[in-house]
C-alpha cells in the first residue's frame, strides 16, 4: 500500500469515527432495508440485520477464531465475538478506531477475547491458517491491490474457513464498459472517500477462483442496502452533526458534504453493494 494512500485513510478515519459514533453509534457500514430495500426500521436495527442477513446467506452458525478486516471502531468484531463466544481480532489502518475499539471492548467485558490492532490489510501480521471466518464488511473499496488483500485473506483462513468479503463495487462491464461520465462519478467518489478504485463483482468472483476458494458465492444487494444513503443525508443536516462537522476536519466536511454521490451512484445503478463468501 503507498504512504499516500495509506495516510489519506488513516487520516480520513481518525478525523470522522468520532462523529460517526455520535451520531450512527457503533457500526459503520450499510444498513438493510429487505431485499426490496422498503422495510421502515431504526438505521442501527438496519445495520445489526446486515450482520446477521450476511450470516444466514453465507450459512456461517458459529466461529472460534474471527479476523474482522477493516474493523472500525469494533462495531462487527464485538457482535460477533459476543454473538458466537468467539476470540476476534479486528484490524485497521486508524490509531483513533483501534484504541476506542480497544475501549469499547473492555466496557462490553469482552477484552480477554478481543484485540484490536493497527496493520495493513495486504500485509497482516498474522501466520498462515489461524482464523476460522474472515470477515470484511465495507473495507475492500479502500485495497490499492485488490488481488493481494484477497491472498491475504486466504492466507490467514483456516483450512475448512469461511471468508466473507462485503465491498463497494462498479457495477459489472461485460456488456457495456463504463461511460466517461460514469468514470468522473466513481473519481469523484475515490476522491472524497480516499478509495484508490473499486472492480466489479464478476472481477472479484475471477480473483476468488484464482485463490482458489470454494464453494464460491456472490450476491448484489445493492437495492437492499441503498435506502441508507438516504438515512445518513438526512442525519447530517441536524444541529448534532452540524456543530460536530465543525470540529472534524475538512476531510469530514467533504464527506458529509459529497453524500449524494452515492446516492446517485446507486439510484443509475453505478454503484453496487457486492457480496462475496467461499470456503478454503
Amino acid at each position: 500500500m503507498s504512504t499516500k494512500v495509506y495516510q489519506q485513510i488513516q487520516q480520513f478515519y481518525d478525523a470522522s469515527s468520532g462523529l460517526w459514533e455520535q451520531i450512527w453509534g457503533e457500526h459503520m457500514h450499510h444498513g438493510y432495508y429487505g431485499a426490496d430495500g422498503k422495510q421502515q426500521k431504526d438505521h442501527r436495527q438496519a445495520q445489526i440485520d446486515l450482520i446477521e442477513e450476511l450470516l444466514n446467506w453465507s450459512g456461517v452458525k458459529d466461529a472460534e477464531n474471527i479476523l474482522d478486516v477493516g474493523c472500525g471502531i469494533g462495531g462487527s468484531s464485538l457482535y460477533l465475538a459476543e454473538k458466537f463466544n468467539a476470540k476476534s481480532t479486528g484490524i485497521t489502518l486508524s490509531p483513533v478506531q483501534a484504541a476506542r475499539a480497544t475501549q469499547r471492548a473492555l466496557e462490553a467485558n469482552l477484552g480477554a477475547s478481543s484485540q484490536f490492532l493497527v496493520a495493513n490489510a495486504q500485509e497482516m501480521p498474522f501466520p498462515d491458517n489461524c482464523f476460522d471466518l474472515v470477515w470484511s464488511l465495507e473495507s475492500g473499496e479502500h485495497m490499492p491491490d485488490k488481488t493481494k488483500f484477497l491472498q491475504e485473506c486466504y492466507r490467514v483462513l483456516k483450512a475448512g474457513g469461511t471468508l466473507i468479503m462485503v465491498t463497494w463495487c462498479h457495477r459489472p462491464t461485460h456488456e457495456l464498459l463504463l461511460t466517461p461520465d460514469e468514470k468522473k462519478h466513481l473519481h469523484d467518489i475515490y476522491r472524497v472517500y480516499c478509495l484508490p478504485y473499486v472492480i466489479s463483482l464478476p472481477e472479484y468472483e475471477a480473483i476468488a477462483h484464482q485463490l482458489p476458494l470454494n464453494n464460491i458465492h456472490m450476491a448484489d444487494w445493492s437495492t437492499a442496502v441503498a435506502p441508507f444513503w438516504n438515512v445518513v443525508i438526512d442525519s447530517a443536516f441536524t444541529p448534532q452533526a452540524f456543530f460536530g462537522l465543525l470540529f472534524s476536519g475538512w476531510s469530514t466536511i467533504q464527506g458529509a458534504l459529497s453524500l449524494g454521490l452515492m446516492r446517485r451512484g446507486y439510484e443509475r445503478g453505478l454503484i453496487r453493494f457486492g457480496l462475496l463468501c467461499g470456503n478454503k
